[in-house]
């Protein structure tokens, strides 16, 4: 199921994805990875990396304007995703109700080669940025990425010693606060679990893109786990050196562990989020050692998926109306003539009788909208209650007993209610109830002919069966024939 509908509110891309046609047509670069199929449909294959690069550099410059080189053998970052971590941190520092001049400093902890979130938050916000890589060719290509798009005044690209955090990284920053820091740890232990073994549920499809990336962007001792754990030690000793630490995490089940961690360790402010896209999803935490920061809300628990359902629709003709209008004027309303008016009235009156509270609300010109609360549930078993009201209605309370026999008495002979001490009264037996012979228990009325059909065939020769109808073959399965029992019944006849 796509996650699109449940990215960041302010996510470009969350209404309105990517138009690979329109990119093809003005990107060759792009067009060379596209594929049409029969119905026109433009497509992209995503377990291919150069057609991941070309979607990534093409909206980095169709989009932010952004010119970017990223090797093949290195982690290709996805924008909407990147787009909804900046968006986060941005609801984090309250960047939306501050000043937009007021100076904003960030730290990104492994940049990678595409250094994408100091590119993004720089071109977007203006923010600056301090980013760590380990690897060599990430740093190499991140320093590139950032002079040839003119950020070098925004962006500080340094590279630091394997295993390091933000202690080292922030020895030569001694005296500069930072807003907040970013990070997309390593996912997983080992080569075993990166390949899915042992780490994913059996009962998942498998992943829809191509997994790249160096060892040292995918894997690391512990996981993310111990990785964002690291950061967790390093934050204590920080402190209010940053007014918000954050991290992205790729397993749901490393939340609770570090949430728990924090707790532990007394942290005050904490809050967690979702990021989806696609058909991706990943989660990101974040505290802080601030009493002034604001806290944003982490995302409800009862996140609703569903496709958007369409509206319900209803044609009223014009002669439909007028009769409605007619009935209503019948029952004591005024006779109106205007379509909209009438049909609310009717509804109106549907909603009274299955006792459902309705207001009428402001809306637009030539609209009707009613607001509803139901507070009982008076339309299962509808046709059910109906019925039940109709029997009601047929029954006749019986009549006391004295009365009935007055009204016997009336209906006697005048012989035999005359004032003769002999007479005896008429005595009356309960009337025997004939059964019907051409009748079969299990069988319906109008299948009695073709049954009686079915057993005179089979007197006369047993074989006929095939012969028979479906409904009388039905019949006979119901209730096998003996010869003693047609014997009987046809002395009767």
């Amino acid at each position: 199921m796509a996650l699109s509908k449940s990215m960041h509110a302010r996510n470009r891309y969350k209404d309105k994805p990517p138009d690979f046609a329109y990119l093809a047509s003005k990107y060759p670069d792009f067009k060379q990875h596209i594929h049409i199929n029969l119905n026109g449909r433009v497509s992209l294959n995503f377990k291919d990396p150069e057609a991941v690069r070309a979607l990534t550099c093409t909206l980095l410059r169709e989009d932010f304007g952004l010119s970017i080189d990223i090797p093949l053998e290195r982690l290709i970052p996805t924008v909407p995703l990147r787009l909804n971590y900046i968006h986060w941190v941005e609801d984090l520092i309250g960047h939306q109700d501050s000043d937009k001049n007021t100076v904003r400093r960030g730290i990104d902890i492994g940049t990678g080669a595409s250094c994408i979130y100091p590119l993004l938050g720089s071109t977007l916000n203006g923010w600056y940025f301090l980013a760590t890589e380990v690897d060599d060719m990430c740093f190499n290509y991140a320093k590139k990425n950032v002079e040839q798009n003119n950020l070098s005044d925004l962006i500080k690209v340094v590279k630091v010693p394997q295993k390091t955090l933000l202690m080292d990284a922030l020895k030569e920053e001694s005296e500069i606060i930072y807003d907040f820091c970013m990070c997309n740890p390593p996912f997983f232990a080992n080569q075993l679990e990166a390949k899915g073994v042992n780490s994913r549920n059996p009962r998942r499809p498998p992943p829809s893109s191509v997994n790249t990336g160096g060892i040292t962007e995918i894997m690391a001792e512990g996981g993310e786990l111990e990785f964002v754990k690291r950061i967790i030690h390093d934050s204590l000793q920080l402190k209010k050196r940053l007014r918000w630490y954050s991290c992205m995490l790729g397993k749901k089940c490393s939340l609770a562990p570090l949430k728990e961690e924090l707790r532990v360790q007394g942290v005050p402010k904490v809050t967690y989020t979702e990021f989806c896209q696609g058909r991706t999803m990943r989660w990101a935490l974040a505290w802080s050692f601030y009493d002034d920061v604001t806290v944003p809300s982490p995302p409800s628990k009862r996140r609703k998926l569903e496709k958007p359902r369409k509206p319900i629709t209803f044609v009223v003709l014009a002669s439909v109306m007028k009769e409605l209008s007619l009935k209503a004027s019948s029952l004591g309303s005024e006779t109106v003539e205007e379509g909209i008016v009438v049909v609310t009235t009717w509804i109106e009156k549907i909603l009274t009788d299955l006792k459902v509270q309705h207001k009428r609300v402001p809306c637009g010109k030539g609209e009707v909208s009613l607001f509803l609360t139901a507070i009982e549930n008076s339309w299962i078993h509808l046709r059910r209650k109906k019925r039940e009201r109709v029997r009601q209605l047929r029954e006749v309370p019986r009549a006391p007993e004295d009365v009935i026999q007055a009204l016997e008495e009336k209906k006697l002979p005048p012989e035999e209610s005359g004032g003769s001490h002999d007479a005896q009264p008429r005595r009356r037996f309960p009337r025997k109830e004939t059964q019907d012979p051409w009748r079969m228990k299990g069988v319906r009325k109008g299948e009695t002919w073709r049954f009686w059909k079915a057993v005179k065939a089979l007197a006369m020769e047993p074989r006929t069966e095939r012969l028979l109808s479906g409904s009388a073959a039905h019949c006979l399965k119901k209730r096998p024939l003996s010869k003693e029992w047609l014997d009987i019944t046809f002395s009767s006849v």
